[in-house]
């Protein structure tokens, strides 16, 4: 869920990456607040040491996976010293085989910093400068292209780590903080940058991990935490504009099925509604309406199902990030062991549930669109909330483009987890598909947030037509918020797309939620 990119912020924090994890904030605020790095002293001595092993190994006659053998299938083949530096270019040109579109630079950002956060183990046997070349790279602001198809998630994300360790030994090609493509050679040398000449093992450790998959998990639960808060604003709005009650979304009737994320949304629906002349005016022995549609009354159990998820997925990946993966990894008592941490399934499987939730969630959105457009259940609107039915559509077609996009959600969450295509002559004959996995998530993050959108816009649209009624103030909150960057009222037709794309910038900019939260306090 990302804007057009823009220059990158030079003004912005530094993360510091030392030996143990980074959080969730210092990945999106390298990714995608520009933040620059460095690292720590603590770090650089990890990486003096295990770099120690890795040295006494090189002119060993004894074969060492990495150091003095070739990679994959051709670990068979015993390198002599002469070839070892070659061995280490060879594989990274190699595996940067990408192809197709350019992947966003937030996600390359992520996979980089992530990458950088394993070396700084000290459980990798790169060298300092080598690491300290990455840290540079970052915060110069430059991106090496890297293209969107080339990983099975497997050995790690190979082919995207390869075009990134690639750009910082000067060559393929990057942008630069301003986002002009240039040649990394140049873009180096204009930042005072230089180049790296791999060591042995160096080239392998720069490409053997999950930190593509990661980065993308980690965006996605950032992006998701907050889109699940509008879903529960969007849903609030439409309950108010539906003539629905908020009876059922009481702290009392949730405790009765304590799932935490149901709980939390039933609060937040709660808070949106407080106070609504809307809620008021049908609060009264002759309302007939014994307890509305699911898409109305379950709200908080398929967000607070997500929620949960989301919650799930976050501790998977507070376990990746407190990871070491390489291989072969140098242990704490200074072993060097071959091992399989680098394959991407807890990743992928999460990746995979996060794409099933967002789904859900936009289909039940989609649904609560579709009663406010319908007189014969949205209690006294007019058809499509047109105004002149027939002559104007109204918002029938910001349905159909909703319900679309809710139909390839639904594509989207057929999970990629559970395909394998053997490679490498065999020897990786297991794959985890985790990176395809990460990139549909990120269309479906997208998808649920524009359909999100188009629920708002209804809902505000829906409530204005409830008039001389009016909303409660945090709904008037979020009216106010879209009329900010689009139009909500009521009239004849107009170009719809501008409206639909001024809601959307409200959700992804995160004016929505501000401007709830400035009624209500807080949402959970």
């Amino acid at each position: 869920m990302t804007t057009a990119p823009a220059a990158l912020d030079r003004a912005a924090s530094t993360v510091t990456v030392g030996v143990g994890p980074l959080t969730f904030d210092d990945v999106v605020a390298v990714a995608r607040r520009g933040a620059r790095v460095e690292l720590s002293p603590e770090a650089q001595a990890a990486m003096a040491s295990s770099r120690a092993v890795i040295e006494a190994l090189a002119d060993d006659d004894v074969p060492h996976y990495g150091v003095s053998t070739g990679f994959g299938a051709l670990a068979t083949r015993h390198i002599p010293v002469a070839l070892r530096a070659q061995l280490q270019r060879s594989l990274v040109r190699s595996h940067a085989a990408g192809t197709g579109d350019e992947v966003e630079r937030e996600v390359v950002r992520a996979l980089m910093l992530l990458r950088l956060s394993t070396l700084a183990t000290g459980r990798t046997g790169v060298r300092l400068e080598t690491a300290r070349v990455y840290a540079a790279v970052l915060s110069a602001g430059i991106t090496p292209v890297v293209r969107e198809y080339g990983s099975l998630g497997c050995s790690g994300d190979l082919a995207p780590l390869a075009h990134c360790a690639l750009a910082v030994m000067g060559e393929g090609v990057v942008r630069d903080a301003a986002g002009v493509e240039l040649d990394a050679a140049d873009a180096l040398a204009a930042a005072g940058i230089e180049p790296v000449v791999l060591a042995e093992k160096e080239g392998l450790a720069l490409i053997n991990g999950t930190d593509g998959m990661l980065g993308m998990l980690v965006l996605a639960i950032d992006d998701l935490r907050h889109l699940l808060k509008v879903a529960d604003v969007a849903a609030a709005l439409s309950v108010e504009g539906l003539l629905g009650t908020d009876d059922v979304f009481q702290a009392d009737l949730h405790e009765l099925r304590p799932h935490p994320g149901q709980q939390a949304s039933a609060a937040n629906v709660l808070a949106v509604m407080a106070d609504s002349p809307i809620r008021e005016s049908h609060r009264t022995e002759e309302c007939t309406r014994v307890q509305d549609a699911y898409s109305l009354r379950c709200a908080p159990q398929v967000h607070g199902g997500a929620r949960d998820t989301v919650a799930h997925a976050a501790r998977v990946a507070g376990v990746e990030l407190a990871s070491a993966v390489d291989n072969p990894v140098v242990t704490r008592d200074g072993r060097v062991e071959s091992n399989g941490n680098f394959h991407g399934a807890p990743i992928a499987y999460v990746l995979d549930f996060l794409a099933i939730v967002a789904a859900d969630v936009a289909s039940m959105s989609e649904r609560r669109t579709d009663r406010f457009l319908d007189p014969a259940r949205s209690h006294g609107l007019p058809p499509f909330l047109a105004h002149d039915p027939g002559v104007d559509s109204g918002l029938m077609i910001a349905q159909y483009t909703q319900a679309a996009m809710v139909s390839e959600l639904k594509r989207l969450a057929v999970p990629a987890s559970v395909d394998s295509i053997p490679s490498s002559a065999m020897q990786e004959d297991h794959v985890s598909m985790g990176w395809s996995a990460a990139r549909k998530l990120r269309r479906a993050v997208d998808a649920l947030s524009r359909v999100l959108a188009i629920e708002l816009l209804t809902a505000a649209r829906g409530l204005q037509l409830r008039a001389p009624l009016e909303p409660g103030p945090a709904a008037g909150a979020v009216i106010l918020a879209l009329d900010a960057v689009t139009r909500t009222e009521p009239g004849p037709d107009r170009f719809l797309a501008p409206d639909i794309e001024g809601a959307w910038q409200a959700v992804v900019d995160r004016s929505v939620v501000a401007a709830v939260e400035s009624v209500t306090g807080p949402l959970r």
